[in-house]
């Protein structure tokens, strides 16, 4: 129901080593040693992500620049590569946030991930302790998983179910495209078959990534075990109503946050899923990007 236009102006594409490419959707013209962001989007979010160009145009009203990264497969065309995208794939971001720096001469760069995006950032920033405080000035992560394996096993509850029938509904057919590019990559039954995220990250994520099955992909993909190695400042912003995530695995996140001092949280009691609308009446705010946007301005 939310009227939010996209706002990029161009779009350019960045070639990859394993031949293949990503996607910026780009917004502003970015300014050697100014403040720039980048947006990394959540499952299945396509170039007109509408929490995505809210963060973009607010940090284009501050007189930044902005992109929106679009991970593979997600801008409208068939990847090349054998590979898709994953909660836990932090190549592509660490090409990207470098491209930017060799681009845009002492650039302040920000990032902002949302939901998968948010524990791919997590990810990347914990394995990239040593080098992140360079490349990153700060981070925020939203509406994070955190806990893929627990989040997925939340979601085949109640309601929760018509989210999984949601992004499955594209996912699969994206899969069975892959499929027909690389014959027998996975077994194409078995994704038919899938009606959880777990069965489909069990038939179609793993094989293709490498993975043994989806408890492996899950716990080797999880952003919580890196959330101690994260030396960027960074906000962990969700809701504790999240259907995504259940309550104890926000707890551990919290408790783990607190350990250091990189790490803040701001954990609201409602907000929901990447959502925090505010106002009974068009047109409503979103408090999460004006936060967010707030918390990169420091």
């Amino acid at each position: 129901m939310r009227r939010q236009l996209p706002v990029h102006d161009r779009v350019e594409r960045i070639p990859t080593p394993d031949g293949d490419h990503l996607t910026l959707a780009r917004a502003g013209i970015p300014v050697p040693g100014s403040r720039h962001l980048l947006v990394l989007h959540g499952l299945e979010a396509t170039i007109t992500a509408k929490y995505a160009h809210g963060l973009l145009a607010l940090a284009l009203a501050r007189g930044w620049s902005a992109d929106l990264l679009l991970f593979r497969s997600c801008d409208g065309e068939s990847n090349t590569a054998r590979r898709l995208y994953h909660s836990g794939e932090t190549s592509d971001v660490d090409l990207v946030v470098r491209h930017l720096h060799a681009t845009i001469p002492g650039v302040q760069l920000v990032i902002c991930g949302v939901s998968l995006g948010g524990n791919v950032l997590v990810k990347w920033l914990g394995e990239s302790a040593h080098t992140g405080p360079s490349l990153v000035h700060r981070a925020a992560a939203v509406s994070v998983p955190f806990d893929l394996g627990a989040g997925a096993k939340f979601l085949e509850r109640g309601l929760s179910r018509f989210y999984t029938r949601h992004f499955l509904s594209t996912l699969i057919p994206k899969a069975l495209r892959k499929l027909e590019q690389f014959p027998g990559a996975f077994d194409r039954g078995q994704a038919l078959r899938a009606r959880t995220f777990w069965e489909f990250d069990d038939a179609v994520t793993a094989p293709l990534h490498g993975f043994r099955d989806a408890a492996d992909y899950y716990d080797r993909s999880s952003s919580m075990a890196f959330i101690d190695h994260v030396r960027v400042p960074t906000l962990l912003f969700s809701a504790l109503d999240d259907p995504f995530v259940p309550p104890p695995v926000m707890a551990l996140a919290e408790a783990t946050a607190r350990r250091g001092s990189h790490v803040e949280t701001e954990f609201t009691n409602s907000g929901g899923h990447v959502g925090w609308v505010e106002g009974a009446l068009w047109p409503r705010d979103y408090y999460m990007e004006q936060r967010v946007i707030e918390y990169l301005s420091l």
